[in-house]
């Protein structure tokens, strides 16, 4: 009898190790996801710093999760919510910010025609008032220039997470890991240009409004915990 219990307890520890066994290798392979999150509430409090709450709305386009290094490109909506005023979005001038790294990469508007030549300046996109620009924009190392077709297409990621893990430097690789882990968040901006000009007959451009300003658009990528990954939260 002690003999058969004790063999059921041998088989019932190798039973528990087996599925718990199975069960870490099963989260290990599942693909990890993460978030990005705009910040909104901090652009929101620039634009009331500068007065221009009234005037000018910015918003992004987001999926709740993402696999990592799945995106490649931000969805902008920049709203021209006055009445009076000609909002101009300085392509060229605007900027994409990593904390990590404190790298600052020029940012390209995607368009048909930008894919031949990313040396080419950027024209100003005009808003007019009571009206929306929206658009998708990238950095541009991101492009690699295809032999084949002579243009130019997007061969990594916005924020090349992986590629932290595999730095020569340490602290990045640390950095990584903590990411992983979840104990660390990465960050970076899109800093954008804009300039302002009134349309009111008899008063000079910038007059009542600052003639340009810079607005900082941050954002937040943190890892999900793995059962995100799992089928009933793809669309979570």
């Amino acid at each position: 009898m002690v003999a058969r219990n004790e063999g059921n307890l041998i088989f019932l520890t190798l039973y528990i190790i087996g599925v718990t066994y199975t069960f870490t290798k099963m989260i290990e392979s599942i693909d990890d996801k993460i978030k990005f999150i705009f910040e909104k509430q901090v652009v929101d409090e620039q634009l009331k710093d500068k007065d221009l709450q009234n005037d000018i709305g910015i918003s992004f386009r987001l999926s709740p999760s993402y696999f990592i290094d799945e995106l490649k490109e931000l969805s902008v909506s920049i709203e021209n919510k006055s009445q009076n005023l000609a909002l101009y979005v300085d392509w060229d001038n605007c900027s994409l910010v990593v904390e990590y790294n404190k790298q600052s990469r020029r940012v390209i508007r995607k368009s048909p025609d930008v894919t031949r030549d990313l040396g080419v300046p950027q024209s100003p996109s005009l808003i007019a008032p009571s009206k929306t620009l929206s658009a998708a924009v990238t950095a541009e190392d991101v492009f690699k220039l295809d032999e084949l077709t002579k243009t130019y297409q997007v061969n990594t990621p916005l924020i090349n997470i992986s590629a932290l893990g595999k730095s020569p430097v340490k602290a990045q690789r640390l950095l990584f890991q903590d990411f992983m882990d979840g104990k660390k968040e990465l960050k970076f901006s899109l800093q954008l240009v804009l300039r302002i000009s009134e349309l009111r007959v008899g008063l000079a451009p910038g007059e009542n409004k600052p003639p340009m300003c810079i607005i900082d658009c941050p954002f937040t990528i943190k890892k999900l915990p793995w059962y995100y990954a799992m089928p009933w939260n793809r669309k979570r």
